[in-house]
C-alpha cells in the first residue's frame, strides 16, 4: 500500500510517527514532507517540495489528512480528489470533523472520516479499513 500524509507543520511529529508505523507494517511512503522542514527555504526549495508532493500524491494509493491542517494540506486534498484517491480524514478532536465546522468536500464518498483517541488508534483504524478493502 502506497501512502501520502498531509497535515500542518505543527503536526510534523504525528506525520513522522504515522510514517514509521505504516512503513513498519510493510506500507510504502511516497514522500514525507515533514523530513524536509527548515526555516531557510528558498523559492527554489518550495518549488522542489511542491513538485515532490504532487508526484507523491499521484503515486499513492491512499492519502491521509490529519487535522488540523493548513492551507497547503487542502491543496493536497484537492489534488487527491482530482486523482480519485481514497482519502482518510483523521482527527483526535471531534470538533475538527463536525459537519457544522467542515467544508463540503469532507462529505464526499471517497473520504473516510476517522476519529481516534490518539495516533495509534487512528493508524489502527486505517490499517483495518484497508485490510477490509482488499
Amino acid at each position: 500500500m502506497k501512502f501520502y500524509i498531509g497535515s500542518s507543520f505543527k503536526n510534523c511529529g504525528v506525520v513522522n510517527y504515522f510514517t514509521k508505523v505504516l512503513t513498519d507494517n510493510g506500507w510504502q511512503k511516497t514522500y514525507n514532507w515533514a523530513e524536509n522542514i527548515n526555516n531557510n527555504e528558498t523559492v527554489e526549495d518550495k518549488i522542489e517540495y511542491s513538485l515532490l508532493e504532487l508526484q507523491a500524491i499521484a503515486d499513492s494509493d491512499i492519502v491521509i489528512v490529519y487535522l488540523p491542517a493548513g492551507k497547503g494540506t487542502h491543496i493536497e486534498w484537492g489534488i487527491a480528489l482530482a486523482l480519485n484517491k481514497r482519502i482518510y480524514l483523521c482527527a483526535t478532536n471531534e470538533e475538527n470533523l463536525r459537519f457544522e465546522s467542515s467544508v463540503n468536500f469532507y462529505e464526499l464518498p471517497q473520504v473516510k472520516k476517522i476519529l481516534g483517541n490518539d495516533a495509534d488508534d487512528i493508524i489502527n483504524q486505517i490499517i483495518k479499513s484497508e485490510r477490509n478493502e482488499e
